[in-house]
């Protein structure tokens, strides 16, 4: 039975029981909290759920309560990326979760982006509703809407990337540092990625255990995602890629695992269903569906080099004559870092014996000094045979004469060839001939454990930060493909 001091507060407060079920289930869960704020924050507008945002949620959580502490997100846009970082994160850090003294910065790449979050999430916590369930009061001399403190010394700051000086933060996030405008430029890229390396560290409370969180869509191989990915910085990445890849598949240390099971599964289909992302793609092209949708910089296919075209076998076929093989060097002289020196041979097989005229067999790719990349060279000649050709660029001046008479020295007894780079185009049009090819499925690749790599720069070329493998299979594959025509004859005039 009800007892009667229950009974007559109810009476005085129906609401009671409603804000003790909101305060308990925030708590416990971001999520709860958002469904229970939203009406708040958007009043009118239903509130689209699904298994994206408790993904988001769930990371957050763990951002929040310290069990990650770098953490990189690739969403497609429309998927809540900036109220779910800019607004119910730090509001219920504040309130549900208990952790009102949180100083949080929020930067987006343009200073209004930032503002807007910061703004919204003002109005939630001043907001009666906040208040009466988490009594968090803000500081009235530091209540702006890019800048708002409270009375346990929290604020939350909005700002620009490019203006983060000043304050520090427990949590910093960066929401879309770069603006998709300006993604193809190398100034903002490399702009981008220098604040990410020399501002973002220094804006910390601490930098043992304050939190880093960047959250973006992909638009080029060398944005500041790029740049994480290929480094070790110490990032969880979750990737969510609006139609499930399985061979991409996203796990994290907190034990979550992308739940889609087929390739082509929708992120958000409750507010994406598969006619509006068919139109969406459409609309954006490959090249910048697959960044923002897809988060890969390139179309999943390819880009120049039709990758979805390129059969990948286990060896060469039984009833395959091999014509001629080539191995092209393109070459770079850095010991342990910066550019590849890359070595990729081909075959050319006999017309009408195999699917395909020319198939990748081999490649090799290391950083390496200049001494040690002649001896790579040396060593691969010896391991491919005689039968193999060589084939290397000569850059323009002397001193590219001279480092190419080096290399063919060091190859004496083989059939070795400097070719002048001087007047064959830029590296597209060298490409371009062996990516024709490749395009119309006359190219196969042996599966081996470089094979994933080199697929992977050929789909990223032009745009990708690395070209040596692709230069390598030009060098090759033209060599080849002009030994096979038929020698000029001369004709009589008249």
């Amino acid at each position: 039975m009800r007892s009667p001091d229950l009974t007559s507060s109810l009476l005085r407060d129906p609401n009671a029981v409603l804000r003790a079920l909101d305060k308990i289930e925030s708590a416990e869960s971001m999520g709860a909290f958002w469904r229970a704020c939203w009406p708040v924050i958007e009043p009118g507008t239903p509130l689209v759920w699904g298994r994206v945002l408790d993904t988001l949620c769930e990371h957050l959580e763990a951002v929040v309560r310290g069990e990650i502490k770098r953490l990189l997100i690739n969403i497609p846009p429309g998927c809540a990326k900036s109220m779910s970082t800019g607004v119910i994160m730090p509001a219920w850090a504040w309130g549900p979760h208990g952790w009102p003294e949180l100083r949080y910065i929020g930067a987006a790449h343009e200073q209004g982006l930032a503002t807007r979050d910061s703004r919204t999430m003002r109005r939630l916590v001043a907001s009666d509703w906040y208040q009466e369930r988490w009594p968090v009061k803000l500081v009235g001399d530091q209540n702006e809407k890019t800048y708002y403190e409270n009375a346990s010394t929290g604020f939350r700051q909005a700002t620009a990337v490019a203006s983060m000086t000043g304050r520090r933060g427990h949590i910093v996030v960066w929401d879309d540092p770069l603006n998709p405008e300006k993604a193809n430029s190398p100034v903002e890229l490399a702009k981008a990625v220098r604040i990410f390396r020399e501002t973002l560290p220094t804006r910390l409370v601490d930098p043992r255990t304050s939190r880093v969180i960047i959250i973006m869509q992909r638009l080029h191989e060398n944005d500041p995602s790029g740049h994480i990915i290929a480094s070790d910085y110490g990032y969880e990445h979750l990737c969510l890629p609006m139609e499930f890849e399985a061979d991409r598949r996203s796990s994290t240390s907190i034990g979550w695992t992308d739940w889609r099971k087929e390739d082509g599964e929708l992120l958000f289909p409750e507010r994406f269903p598969s006619e509006v992302v068919e139109r969406d793609k459409e609309i954006l092209g490959s090249y910048a569906a697959a960044g923002q949708l897809q988060q890969r910089p390139v179309p999943r296919e390819g880009g120049m080099f039709q990758v979805g075209n390129i059969p990948v076998i286990q060896h060469i076929p039984e009833g395959a004559v091999v014509e001629a093989t080539c191995r092209g060097w393109d070459k770079a002289g850095t010991d342990g870092g910066g550019a590849y020196t890359a070595g990729v041979r081909i075959a050319r097989l006999k017309e009408g014996t195999a699917p395909y005229r020319y198939i990748v067999t081999h490649v090799e790719r290391q950083q390496l000094s200049v001494g040690a990349r002649e001896a790579l060279i040396r060593a691969t000649a010896d391991a491919d045979g005689d039968a193999t050709e060589i084939v290397m660029e000569q850059e323009p001046g002397s001193s590219g004469k001279d480092i190419a008479r080096l290399s063919i020295r060091n190859l004496d007894g083989y059939n070795a060839h400097a070719v002048p780079a001087a007047g064959q185009g830029s590296k597209e049009t060298r490409a371009q001939p062996f990516a024709v090819q490749c395009e119309h499925g006359n190219v196969a690749v042996l599966d081996r454990e470089w094979t994933p790599e080199y697929l992977e720069e050929l789909g990223l070329f032009p745009n990708g930060r690395y070209k040596d493998q692709v230069d390598a299979s030009a060098i090759a594959f033209m060599r080849l493909a002009k030994s096979r025509r038929p020698t000029p004859t001369l004709r009589a005039l008249g």
